[in-house]
């Protein structure tokens, strides 16, 4: 059986790839606040898009049919398994030091934790499920999906249940024909226009922002739905969706000759959901204003930056001088030269701020800038976007910056891309750097990637290469080479396993005692990355069998221990490891990247996952002195290059690989490279932007 492989999917369940720092007891955790901020900063973007005249371009004991959909509902909910990955895939004058920015008020509601639903609209919905035959349960989550009027909602519509996470359209059908009986059919306009919504809905899972038109009717076709156009046709009349033309990009072709007759320009179809067209249309209307930004007026410290700073950190540097929008890559040794940027910058007096996908970045990033995080100007992407990290905003809503810098940049999905590039002030300056090889952002989009290819800005390189053996194999990795590296003390070692229960052992063995002894690396610095969740050796098996040996106890609280490594995931897209501190009435107290952190009884089946052994895309972003790649027989089909190169590039110091798939793995550095996106942005920003 294969392992339930990682993928864009995972994005949306709750232990999936997602997490950020919490809040204590008794103040709003960060995950609300930075959900609350994605509302307010979306209100934004369409008042400034109206402005702009137009709008977007282009309970009880369950058996049977009842408890498989509960099951599925569940499963999605706690991160067992994906939602169905319908198109799943497998970061000189004297200078004087920049004043710490003033956090000023925002002109913005007070953050809010999001209310639950009314509980007579949580009884109106229950009073329909019972009568479908669904389980009662799942009344909470079908009235917050569906909202307003749930109830009624629900029952003249009962495909909506496909609203709810892990509900499949088989499973709506049953429903809908227990309530509807002989008025439904699979040509219901009901069902199509639903079936359409969810498989966009899914294509989002695993990174589209929108499909194609053929793609799209022949996934319709494929749920039974007997005239796939008409439903497209349906949901667009609906509002369900939004259809756009955008021109194909013709390479090697020479241009057209003038004629009367005017030429007609290769299209393509896209059909996407609102959200993601809003998100792409408005960072592509940023993008464009950053690129057009005129150049500094004389006297400012643009141009003297450069002076403070040597190597590929001045080119970077030069680059910033003159243009409102450039990208920065190199691997891991490459962050020091945006870290030297940000250094020169705020000693030049300039409003600077950095920003990391994870935690960990920004602990790493702040140790070469030889600080607290907070007073180097270094944060997360979560908590500048909520509010809790980073300098204030102006009466516009804007950040009080000259300079972001953001790394991890292929982490960025179109929407959190979009609500950082819609918050810079006009003249400032921003610097997206990362890591091209890495897997992209677990949401949807592939931003970084969309603008390296459309060349509208400078790029510089770094030319800095990772050090040791771990370094060299990872960036031959990165070119689709496997290569075999010198590792005189022991830096990558390959352990060799016949079977899934083999890598179990070894994996185990490994963390609690090989490489402590022989590493001097503590089992608690040391990850264990698989491809997946299931499977006899995907991360709840592993993190079974390395809590019975590392941290053994009767699971008091959920499953939970004190002194269990976990994976903090309360918002779609970071996950923050953590260790468990203790239990009470108000929840599960964790300790994760030195926060403390409680999660709500109701909320740990959901958020909180053990952390012994992750997925490379929970690990992305993070690294660890040690790291146990765990590549079973049966995870062969889930590997790619940007996953081996993600999951191997997560150790510092030493790297083991359980070693299980032969040629499987040199096959897949050599040649199956990241699995193609359906994306907008590229499109948009050939026509808003000159090419340099």
């Amino acid at each position: 059986m294969a392992p339930g492989t990682e993928s864009g999917a995972e994005a949306a369940t709750g232990a999936g790839v997602g997490g950020v720092e919490g809040a204590g007891v008794g103040g709003v955790s960060e995950a609300a606040a930075e959900l609350a901020a994605q509302r307010i900063e979306r209100e934004r973007i369409e008042r400034r898009r109206a402005k702009k005249g137009g709008p977007v371009a282009a309970g009880a004991k369950l058996s049977g049919k009842a408890a498989d959909l509960l099951a599925a509902v569940r499963a999605v909910e706690s991160g067992e398994k994906p939602v169905a990955a319908v198109f799943a895939e497998p970061a000189p004058a004297p200078r004087r030091p920049a004043p710490e920015p003033v956090r000023r008020p925002q002109p913005t509601p007070a953050v809010v934790a999001p209310s639950a639903p009314a509980p007579e609209a949580v009884e109106a919905v229950r009073r329909v499920l019972t009568e479908g035959g669904a389980p009662d349960g799942l009344a909470p989550q079908v009235a917050a999906a569906i909202g307003e009027n749930a109830g009624t909602t629900l029952r003249e519509d009962p495909w909506q249940l496909l609203r709810v996470g892990g509900v499949r359209p088989e499973q709506a059908d049953g429903f809908a024909r227990a309530l509807l009986g002989a008025d439904c059919g699979p040509d219901d306009q009901r069902r199509g226009r639903a079936v359409t919504a969810w498989l966009l809905e899914q294509a989002a899972l695993a990174g589209h922002t929108a499909l194609e038109l053929p793609t799209l009717t022949a996934a319709l076709a494929r749920q039974a739905v007997p005239d796939p156009d008409a439903a497209v046709q349906s949901a667009l009349a609906e509002g369900e969706a939004l259809v756009f033309q955008d021109a194909l990009e013709e390479t090697g072709v020479p241009e057209p000759q003038d004629t009367d007759e005017e030429q007609e320009r290769p299209v393509r179809v896209l059909v996407g959901l609102e959200r993601y067209a809003l998100a792409e249309e408005s960072l592509a209307d940023g993008l464009a204003r950053l690129v057009s930004s005129p150049a500094p007026e004389p006297g400012q410290p643009w141009g003297t930056v450069a002076s403070e700073v040597s190597g590929g950190a001045a080119e970077l540097a030069r680059a910033v001088a003159g243009h409102g929008l450039v990208l920065h890559t190199g691997g891991e040794a490459a962050r020091a030269e945006p870290a030297a940027l940000l250094g020169a910058a705020r000693a030049a007096g300039l409003r600077a701020f950095a920003a990391c996908h994870t935690p960990d970045g920004r602990r790493r990033l702040a140790a070469l800038l030889g600080g607290d995080p907070a007073e180097r100007g270094v944060g997360t992407v979560a908590g500048l976007l909520s509010g809790a990290e980073g300098p204030g905003r102006d009466a516009e809503g804007a950040l009080e910056l000259d300079l972001l810098i953001v790394l991890d940049a292929p982490q960025l999905d179109v929407e959190a891309a979009a609500m950082l590039v819609e918050s810079l002030p006009d003249g400032a300056r921003l610097v997206l750097s990362g890591d091209p090889a890495v897997l992209w952002s677990a949401g949807p989009g592939r931003v970084f990637a969309d603008l390296l290819a459309a060349r509208v800005c400078p790029q510089t390189v770094s030319r800095v290469p990772d050090p040791g053996p771990v370094g060299e194999l990872v960036s031959g990795i990165a070119v689709g080479e496997l290569n075999q590296v010198a590792a005189p003390g022991k830096e990558v070692v390959i352990v060799p396993a016949r079977d899934a229960g083999e890598a179990v052992h070894r994996t185990v063995q490994l963390v609690a005692d090989s490489v402590p002894r022989a590493i001097g690396v503590p089992a608690d610095q040391t990850v264990v990355i698989t491809p997946g969740h299931g499977g006899a050796a995907g991360t709840r098996a592993l993190n079974s069998a390395l809590k019975e040996r590392l941290n053994p106890g009767p699971g008091r609280f959920g499953g939970f221990d004190p002194g269990d490594r976990v994976a903090h995931s309360p918002a779609p897209g970071r996950t923050v490891p953590g260790v468990v501190v203790k239990a009470d009435a108000d929840g599960l107290h964790l300790s994760c990247a030195g926060a403390p952190v409680v999660v709500a009884r109701e909320r740990v089946e959901s958020e909180v996952r053990h952390g012994w052994a992750l997925t490379a895309h929970q690990a992305v972003g993070a690294r660890w002195p040690a790291a146990v790649v765990v590549l079973p027989g049966d995870a062969a089909q889930a590997l790619s290059r940007p996953w081996v190169y993600t999951a191997f590039g997560r150790a510092d110091r030493h790297l083991s690989v359980v070693h299980g798939v032969d040629q499987a793995l040199p096959k897949a550095v050599a040649e199956i490279p990241a699995r193609p996106r359906t994306t907008r942005l590229g499109a948009l920003l050939r026509t808003q932007t000159p090419t340099p």
